[in-house]
């Protein structure tokens, strides 16, 4: 007979796998710790924005609240709980239209800017959201403005979760790509060698040494709102026939 499997050790088990923490039953106890749940996740987002996601340690959120790790384990069984907790405190943000509009094209462009908006106030999240399943309250509650959005547009099935995933995957990845750029002190030095290096290599790269650096003469607002309306567009010609 083989030994059991300790979760600690090897891969994580869904018990303590990202995610899992909206999966668990909630925890009754006639004494609940003075800690707030509240307070734990408004501090780990306040330690997320100052030292990003590597620095944080279930120690160091014990430490910043003063409490005792027992007190903190009550609420949160592991750092990615915090995390999944965290990053659902982040779409709490995204301000969803209590009503949805005449045009879906509207509605998703709106959601598209508002999620942009909120996981660029805090830098860490958008990598974090392509690494664990989004469905707590508030991803959901978002995911659910969208969807309705797609299908008011003539979207279904197979077709309406293509299309969400399109929009998601366009906004969370823009959002990743453009908070590691914006934290480098160096962005421009760094650009100007991109493109000397390909214009050095025109033979081997002739239409990029046509179109580096991307953003020599924009703005990421600028960059982030036309690969938008490309795709909204694409999105567009294909709606009511999905």
């Amino acid at each position: 007979m083989s030994a059991k499997p300790n979760k600690h050790e090897g891969n994580k088990t869904l018990e303590d796998a990202p995610g899992a923490v909206w999966f668990r039953a909630e925890k009754t106890t006639r004494t609940r710790p003075h800690l707030s749940h509240e307070r734990i996740i408004a501090t780990a987002v306040e330690l997320l924005d100052r030292d990003g996601v590597t620095k944080l340690s279930m120690r160091r959120l014990a430490d910043r609240l003063g409490a005792h790790a027992t007190s903190l384990y009550w609420h949160v069984a592991t750092k990615d709980d915090v995390l999944d907790l965290a990053l659902d405190a982040v779409f709490a943000e995204l301000d969803i239209p209590a009503a949805h509009s005449a045009s879906w094209q509207d509605d998703i462009e709106t959601f598209m800017t508002g999620l942009r908006g909120v996981l660029l106030r805090h830098p860490w999240a958008a990598a974090l959201a392509n690494s664990r399943p989004l469905v707590g309250p508030n991803a959901l509650r978002s995911s659910e403005f969208a969807y309705t959005a797609l299908a008011a547009g003539g979207f279904h099935g197979a077709y309406l979760a293509s299309a969400a995933a399109a929009i998601s995957h366009y906004v969370i990845g823009s959002a990743s790509s453009e908070a590691v750029w914006q934290q480098r002190t160096d962005e421009a030095a760094t650009r100007a060698a991109m493109d000397a290096h390909i214009s050095a290599h025109t033979d081997a790269y002739p239409t990029l040494a046509g179109h580096f650096p991307l953003l020599e003469d924009d703005d990421w607002d600028s960059h982030f709102d036309r690969g938008m309306r490309l795709l909204l567009a694409g999105l567009a010609s294909h709606g009511d026939h999905a």
